[in-house]
């Protein structure tokens, strides 16, 4: 791959021609015209919140550097930005005053850039930029943009994916899926968690149907994760209807399974969880009262585990965490024990007591020993001290949850 250094564009000459679309937050031209900011394989704008944009900004009117920049030829005269667009979409955006924010100066003020003294507005559009031009294959640029992106500002995995696998599928998908301004998305929140902006939820959708449509042992031959390989296969698509079609289904059987948006739900697996049980039927009002209960249940600790734990049938208990025996608790009812069996001369596990072998009479240390529920949490039982009895290791792992 070739390179060209070049210093004598200047941050006025890439703001000449600047567009910027607010609906998507990109940045997308400059140089007048002859520059693409934004190529589709990159992330959306992330600088836009009053910090990161002003202190680019305020870095040029301090005359600090702003750092390398890469861009890459695409033809006669055409380039496109590699690395560097969260910086030049900020500066273009105060200097174009689009969608204009303000800079606080020396004086406590806000400025806008019309309203900063010439010789400052001059200082702004006369810095020169250092610029890395680049020229080579698809490949070789795309491997180096994964490169300097690993070693600078991280990207997300899938903003890295995006520019492995660009391409009309990975356009039709971030027209959707990263696009923040949807009104789809606040109803998609309640189950997804991530930011539209960082690829997060294509991530999640992308993840899902992988997960569905790929086997193990077809991402294991080919040595690639699901993502990788479903992107790999759909690269050239010109639609994402399958991608669409079963995120929607996944959302869909959640919201008709329960009906209730709890804070828990966000983050789940929901598209395992589909594959698992969405063949099962369920009645709605039922599942989601018992989700209820076990969401407002004290000793219930992950209440995220509620959700998998009412779809399986309530036979998985580890998945809520039960809140277990605190250690002055165990501690009390193990001296009672010991106590007890002292003077009966069996051992202090009721389970070894009550039994024939070798450890009838057997008094174990309290580290030997384990909190156990007399009653288990699932069949009604409470984590309290007279529901409490030590038990050895042994005894305790057998008993389960009977």
């Amino acid at each position: 791959m070739k390179t060209e250094l070049v210093t004598t564009w200047t941050v006025g000459d890439v703001c000449q021609g600047f567009v910027f679309d607010a609906n998507e937050g990109r940045g997308l031209f400059g140089l007048s015209g002859r520059l693409t900011i934004q190529p589709e394989y990159q992330r959306h704008y992330i600088y836009g919140d009053g910090r990161r944009d002003v202190a680019v900004v305020e870095s040029l009117l301090k005359g600090y550097p702003l750092g390398l920049l890469y861009f890459v030829r695409t033809g006669d005269d055409r380039l496109e930005v590699l690395d560097g667009q969260q910086r030049i979409t900020s500066f273009a955006r105060y200097v174009n005053e689009t969608n204009a924010f303000s800079v606080v100066r020396e004086d406590g003020r806000p400025y806008h850039f019309s309203s900063l003294p010439a010789e400052e507005r001059e200082k702004i559009a006369g810095t020169k930029l250092t610029v890395y031009v680049c020229e080579g294959t698809e490949a070789e640029i795309k491997e180096w943009f994964k490169t300097i992106n690993i070693v600078g500002v991280s990207l997300t995995p899938q903003e890295l994916r995006n520019a492995v696998y660009s391409g009309p599928f990975v356009s039709a998908a971030k027209a959707v899926f990263s696009n923040a301004n949807l009104p789809v998305q606040q109803k998609w929140a309640a189950y997804v968690k991530g930011d539209p902006r960082r690829q997060e939820v294509l991530e999640r959708a992308l993840e899902w149907v992988s997960g569905a449509r790929i086997a193990d042992d077809e991402a294991r031959r080919e040595g690639r994760e699901k993502i990788d390989l479903y992107m790999s296969r759909h690269r050239h698509d010109g639609n994402i209807t399958e991608l669409k079609a079963y995120f929607d289904s996944v959302i869909g059987w959640v919201d008709g399974v329960f009906d209730f948006i709890h804070p828990k739900m966000r983050g789940l697996e929901w598209g395992r969880l589909y594959e698992t049980f969405h063949t099962r039927p369920y009645d709605p009002v039922a599942t989601s009262a018992r989700a209820r209960a076990l969401l407002e249940d004290e000793q219930v600790s992950d209440k995220g585990g509620v959700f998998e734990y009412v779809l399986g049938g309530e036979t998985e208990p580890r998945l809520l965490q039960v809140r277990v025996f605190e250690k002055p608790t165990a501690r009390r009812v193990w001296k009672r024990q010991t106590e007890e069996a002292e003077r009966t001369g069996l051992s202090n596990c009721p389970l070894c007591a009550s039994g024939h072998e070798a450890n009838k009479h057997r008094k174990y240390a309290f580290e030997e020993m384990e909190a156990d529920h007399v009653t288990a949490w699932s069949r009604g039982g409470a984590t309290d001290e007279s529901n409490c009895q030590m038990l050895c290791k042994t005894h305790n792992a057998a008993k389960g949850n009977r």
